[in-house]
């Protein structure tokens, strides 16, 4: 009892109070969170281009999910460390990287208060995960104090105006109200001019747009993936009741049947890519 005690102040010394209910939701995806990686890792394989990690290395990936991305800059030769605030996305993370015979570091963690000293990382990354963050400002903050000098960031962001943005509208229907003043948009980090604000006072800053394409054989499959897998999607019909969650079911699918293929569905999704430099 006493081990599990410990455990449990563990988990709430690393993630904040405001952002227990996030990590819930986030958690929710489990092991099955990779599918979700799958349907983006061609702007992962651009991320990790741009950034080129270099052997030795020492790597933050910032909201590692079940570490897609960790994963392929292990193997480019870089010492990871995969931080996330959700705990079972970690262990899934964990016991992937193992069977691949990576040696990732894998840390339940705050964005937005990182438990690593000042200047301890060559390189920061995250892949439409930071975006996601209750304070932008904080997480930003936090990104800035664990870079070194000299040192990188780089982050995929969807755009403000994606095909990833819409279905978020197709969801919001379902949500509850959000509190007022409303919380801010992840989407603003799509927004160069945004991540400027957030960023600009640590980091040299370049930006590339990409499109990452998202392919599934139909839009029921595209809902069987979300969710089962994603979070945001998974807790939101699991909170429906029965009729609600099949309008919600109709809705998505529809959306995404909106990108046919003679041979499935394939959905462009639109995102920034940021590139920094540790002033």
């Amino acid at each position: 009892m006493a081990i599990a005690s410990s455990a449990l102040s563990q988990v709430e010394a690393a993630i904040q109070p405001h952002n227990a209910k996030p990590a819930s939701v986030w958690n929710s995806g489990g092991a099955r969170y990779d599918q979700i990686s799958r349907g983006i890792a061609d702007s992962i394989e651009h991320c990790v281009l741009r950034l080129n990690p270099q052997p030795g290395e020492r790597v933050l990936d910032l909201a590692t999910g079940t570490g897609w991305t960790s994963r392929l800059v292990a193997a480019r030769g870089a010492r990871v460390t995969g931080v996330d605030i959700a705990g079972d996305l970690i262990a899934a993370a964990r016991e992937r990287a193992q069977m691949e015979g990576l040696d990732i570091e894998y840390r339940l963690g705050d964005a937005e208060s990182l438990p690593f000293a000042e200047g301890e990382f060559d390189v920061v990354v995250s892949t439409c995960g930071i975006m996601f963050a209750s304070r932008p400002e904080a997480a930003a903050a936090a990104v800035a104090s664990v870079t070194r000098k000299g040192g990188r960031v780089a982050l995929t962001t969807w755009l403000p105006d994606s095909n990833l943005f819409k279905m978020f509208m197709v969801m919001k229907p379902y949500m509850a109200p959000p509190p007022n003043p409303a919380p801010p948009s992840p989407f603003a980090w799509g927004e160069p001019e945004r991540v400027r604000e957030l960023l600009g006072a640590s980091f040299d800053l370049r930006f590339e747009r990409g499109t990452s394409y998202y392919r599934e054989p139909s839009g029921e499959a595209a809902w069987n993936t979300f969710s089962t897998s994603y979070g945001p999607t998974k807790s939101l019909a699991a909170g429906l009741d029965e009729s609600r969650r099949a309008e919600l079911r109709r809705d998505f699918i529809a959306f995404h049947d909106g990108f046919r293929t003679e041979l499935g569905i394939c959905v462009p999704r639109e995102y920034l890519l940021t590139i920094g430099i540790r002033r």
